[in-house]
């Protein structure tokens, strides 16, 4: 169903390293002899807030950040929306997206009203792409498009190159928000990699309130491309390509370790470099007399590891990465007083999820007579030291490994002592152990100090039993894994920090996903979507959730495309659930919602979707089952036996 009304925020670009790589390295297409660009990118806390709705036509009414309020309006016609856009200004960017849309969608108008502006425009903040993104998220919303962050970003990108505007792709990475963002531009094709943080990261950019004049400086830039005539344009196509990589990647690397004082080092080397070999080309615009004022200031030297231009670069921008929180504050109003506009910008290190809940309540059916005498989730496999574990344990012990600090188990009444004898009761032939039979029992007692247990009084369904962690996971996302599967990882984290990771990432419902045969789709819960990134196939943009469908439905409307073929992708049996689930489910219970006598998770992993949004990580590694005969066979002949895992 169609939304009839939305709010939306777009953040301003903050190009933090590789300016010029995008339209750089799109001249791959002519010359297969320019490196790729490499770019930094991350959004501001400044940006755009709107109010989006439905309408017959286009209709925009915008408050400048000088309070200026402004209005337009447009019928939904191709031309009309293609003349508008070829004048330029403010609105042209709304109607050249628009078109684009048009062109290429079902749609009708939207009212867009832009009612809070602290985005500071032409100041190398990417407010025209910022416009474009916003737009671009106001059809895609209203008129479910399904159109991934990448869609969105394509769209504002085209819209824009039918406006006198010729900015690059560089600038749509607003459509990411604050997450700080590795773009890699390769001719025609753009890929985008979300960064994780290792620390807060404090920086600070300022208008410098002096006069910039970015096509003169794209012009004079791009005389050197595609192919270069002397050994300067050689240098300068060296400063955009292999340089600059070097230096992106020791920043990405230093973002990932939180290390503000390698920032400021590469950020010193990186404006040197610019000022040595790119500056000759446009000695008029890149000279900025006032941009080296400012990064050669004693004061801001004491308050900042480094410091260099933004954007395309001259005297519009300046930015700086502070020592701490304190030499922020200090910088800004230090700049203040240099006649200078400031803006903060933190980048906060990323959350890591700290507590899982597993449920362990269901009856296990499918094991009898096994569960007579025995727990699903305890029967033994041989895990890869040779010990034959309770499956549960190698589940706890992977999910420790990834950082969890307490895991609830969720079990059925009367059977808590079953799973306590595991954690706490000694054999009585303990010394008759191996010395790594005993290693292994402290292992088991440590790993017990980290549950909980809650008990599921009625058997009222999967969504019941994970809603029971309510009030465990203190209002933060939480990992949930199903009780009766273990993983093989394929790469060097396990399935389950390979998740978290993603989560920390996106910061949005994330779920693992695995590809299944089309026979198999009606035992499972099921996925589909659009990739992130078609070539890559690793992150999906989740469109719909549904619990174990029909072939004739699947078939029919949950293929995901990958290439040339249609594939089905069904839930691994670990997810990161953010609050707004546990809201949902506690919504679906009290509201009686159930589905064949019991609360569903698939269908409140759904609504929250539908609202907030939902990734989908497809895991290099495999999941055994011990929950179903013929599965618990594979898993018992199978774990720990790849190629990979084999020690």
């Amino acid at each position: 169903m169609k939304k009839e009304n939305i709010d939306l925020f777009v953040s301003g670009r903050l190009c933090l390293f590789g300016e010029h790589s995008d339209w750089a390295g799109s001249y791959r297409r002519f010359n297969s002899g320019i490196s790729p660009g490499y770019a930094l990118v991350c959004g501001t806390e400044e940006g755009i807030h709107a109010k989006a709705s439905r309408s017959d036509n286009l209709q925009v009414s915008t408050t400048l950040p000088n309070g200026e309020v402004t209005e337009f309006s447009s019928p939904m016609q191709l031309d009309r929306l293609l003349a508008v856009a070829e004048e330029g200004g403010f609105f042209s960017y709304i109607a050249g997206v628009a078109a684009h849309l048009f062109m290429y969608h079902v749609i009708e108008g939207i009212k867009l009203e832009c009612h809070k502006m602290t985005l500071p425009l032409k100041k190398g903040l990417s407010s025209s792409a910022a416009v474009c993104v916003l737009t671009a998220r106001a059809f895609n919303q209203l008129y479910q498009l399904n159109l991934t962050t990448r869609g969105e970003m394509e769209a504002a990108y085209q819209g824009e190159q039918l406006t006198p505007s010729r900015c690059g792709r560089l600038d749509q990475a607003c459509a990411y928000g604050k997450t700080p963002v590795l773009m890699v531009f390769n001719g025609d094709r753009i890929d985008a990699e979300p960064l994780r943080v290792g620390n807060d990261l404090h920086w600070v950019f300022a208008d410098l309130k002096k006069h910039k004049d970015t096509i003169q400086i794209l012009k004079d830039l791009n005389s050197a491309y595609p192919f270069p005539k002397t050994q300067e344009e050689l240098e300068l196509h060296k400063l955009f390509g292999p340089e600059n990589k070097k230096i992106t990647d020791e920043v990405v690397k230093a973002i990932a370790d939180g290390d503000a004082p390698r920032i400021g080092e590469l950020m010193i080397k990186a404006q040197a470099l610019f000022d040595e070999i790119a500056v000759p080309f446009s000695p008029d615009e890149l000279k900025a007399v006032r941009l080296h004022e400012i990064l050669n200031d004693s004061v801001v030297r004491s308050l900042a590891y480094g410091g260099k231009g933004v954007g395309s670069q001259g005297d519009g921008c300046v930015q700086f990465i502070a020592k701490n929180m304190e030499a922020q504050q200090k910088l800004v109003e230090y700049l203040r007083q240099l006649d200078c506009d400031v803006y903060c910008l933190t980048l906060k290190k990323t959350a890591a999820i700290k507590r899982a809940v597993i449920p362990l309540a269901g009856l296990g059916t499918r094991m009898y007579p096994a569960v007579k005498s025995i727990q699903k989730e305890l029967l033994p496999v041989v895990d890869k030291d040779g010990l034959a574990k309770p499956a549960l344990i190698i589940l706890l012990d992977e999910l420790i490994a990834a950082g969890i600090e307490e895991i609830a188990l969720v079990v059925r009444k009367g059977t808590e002592h079953l799973y306590r004898r595991i954690f706490e009761d000694e054999p009585a032939f303990m010394q008759k152990l191996s010395p790594v039979m005993v290693e292994f029992e402290t292992r088991i007692r440590e790993i017990g100090k980290k549950i909980v247990f809650l008990e599921q009084e009625q058997p009222l369904g999967f969504g019941h039993a994970v809603n029971l962690a309510r009030e465990f996971s203190k209002g933060d996302p939480i990992l949930l894994c199903l009780g009766d599967h273990i993983y093989e990882t394929d790469e060097k984290e396990s399935c389950t920090q390979q998740l978290l990771g993603q989560y920390e990432i996106h910061k949005t419902l994330t779920v693992s996903i695995e590809e299944i045969p089309l026979k198999s789709v009606n035992l499972y819960g099921i996925v589909s979507g659009d990739w992130e990134n078609p070539a890559e196939r690793k992150i999906m943009r989740i469109s719909n959730f549904t619990e174990r469908p029909t072939h004739q439905t699947a078939k029919e409307s949950l293929g995901v495309f990958c290439r040339r073929t249609v594939k089905y992708f069904s839930l691994f049996g670990q997810y990161v659930i953010t609050p707004e689930v546990f809201s949902q489910l506690q919504e679906n219970i009290t509201a009686n919602k159930m589905e064949n006598g019991e609360y569903q998770l698939t269908t409140a992993l759904e609504t929250v979707r539908e609202e907030f949004g939902a990734v989908g990580v497809r895991t290099k590694g495999r999941r055994f089952d011990i929950g179903v005969p013929e599965k618990y066979r594979d898993t018992v002949s199978r774990y720990g036996l790849s190629e990979d895992s084999a020690g």
